[in-house]
């Protein structure tokens, strides 16, 4: 086991490698970036480069502008060059492309992500601030969709074709197939004060007057302020496991040592909870790292947005908006890295719940 989870960290730099790679290639082909962003700006175009420059979804600590020759940024007319060379450093833009992207991996393989282009914060602190909230969004999303799903899909599985397996399938495949966003701007209209109700609030993750709140007062107002974006990302991934759980153990279900159990007389609850759910379960376990890393880094995104919340996800957006690259590609590299591990994680998961798995001697 120990050979086997040190061959997939190894295997793990190439695969960073080549996704930064890939990224910072794009990226060179891709027009907009901070430099020229910033001479829109002192050509007072910066209104029309926001609304009309294109992004290219990723960057490294000083990988835009590619495709552009020596003085041919776009708005550098009237400027003098000593300015643009002057801004051209103080992005970093004034190296080869090459290099730029060797710094870059020399500093990600020590964790140094470098500043942000506009916060002037390190990207390493920022993303930190920003995790506690993502991260509540996360972990709360996934324990209730484990909570509701595991139960249901077992349910269904006792019960196949029945009418509440029938009208529980048909609701939760509509709820699935509502994306989340609209689902969370039908909750504002409902339940935030848009068009009916005030029960909850429109966004933020606490009130103006939480400083001054009691124990048992901060408490209440994060709950009152998590309800809404949680069950938006709660009903995301619902559906899907609750139909992974009714399969997997409607498939257990019918093998034939649940039949050998049932046929020496063991009780229904005994075979369920003493066959049937340990093996059952491996897939549900071993999919618990995944769902968590979704709900993070991809199901929060627009919610995030539309709910104001101040975490990785809105993090996100405001970089790609901004060109803030050395956020972009740091945030990139971080979340990848996590993602491999999570992935690793899930697998060990597998080893735990089912000691007969040997991934070492599989790969061999």
């Amino acid at each position: 086991m120990a050979s086997y989870i040190a061959r997939r960290l190894l295997l793990m730099i190439p695969t960073l490698f080549g996704i930064l790679l890939i990224n910072f290639l794009i990226i060179q082909a891709a027009p907009g970036g901070p430099v020229e962003r910033t001479l829109a700006q002192l050509q007072g175009l910066g209104a029309s480069m926001g609304a009309g420059g294109a992004v290219g979804g990723g960057g490294d600590l000083a990988s835009a502008g590619g495709g552009h020759g020596p003085g041919g940024y776009r708005g550098s007319q009237g400027l003098s060059a000593e300015l643009v060379a002057e801004i051209e450093q103080q992005y970093g833009f004034d190296k080869p492309p090459a290099e730029r992207f060797w710094k870059m991996i020399t500093d990600f393989a020590s964790f140094d992500l470098g500043d942000s282009f506009y916060r002037d914060i390190p990207v390493l602190d920022l993303v930190l601030e920003k995790l506690p909230v993502s991260l509540s969004l996360g972990l709360w999303s996934t324990l209730l969709i484990y909570l509701i799903a595991v139960p249901l899909g077992i349910r269904k599985a006792l019960a196949p074709g029945s009418r509440f397996d029938v009208w529980s399938s048909g609701v939760i495949i509509v709820a699935y197939a509502i994306p989340g966003f609209l689902f969370a701007l039908l909750l504002i209209i409902l339940f935030a004060g848009g068009s009916y109700w005030q029960w909850f609030p429109m966004q933020g993750l606490t009130s103006e007057d939480f400083a001054s709140l009691s124990a048992w007062g901060k408490l209440l107002d994060y709950a009152h302020h998590m309800v809404l974006p949680t069950v938006c990302l709660t009903l995301g991934g619902l559906a899907t496991l609750t139909l992974f759980t009714r399969n997997s153990f409607l498939e257990e279900l019918q093998k034939q040592y649940v039949l050998t159990a049932r046929a020496k007389g063991a009780d229904e609850r005994r075979v369920l909870l003493g066959h049937v759910f340990r093996n059952a379960m491996l897939i549900l376990i071993a999919g618990l790292p995944a769902t968590l890393f979704g709900i993070l880094f991809t199901g929060a995104f627009l919610i995030e947005i539309i709910f104001n919340l101040d975490g990785l996800g809105l993090l996100s957006y405001e970089s790609v908006i901004n060109r803030d690259y050395p956020v972009i590609f740091g945030t990139l590299f971080l979340f990848t890295l996590m993602g491999m591990l999570l992935r690793l994680l899930g697998d060990l998961c597998y080893r735990l719940v089912d000691p007969r798995i040997d991934f070492a001697r599989s790969a061999s």
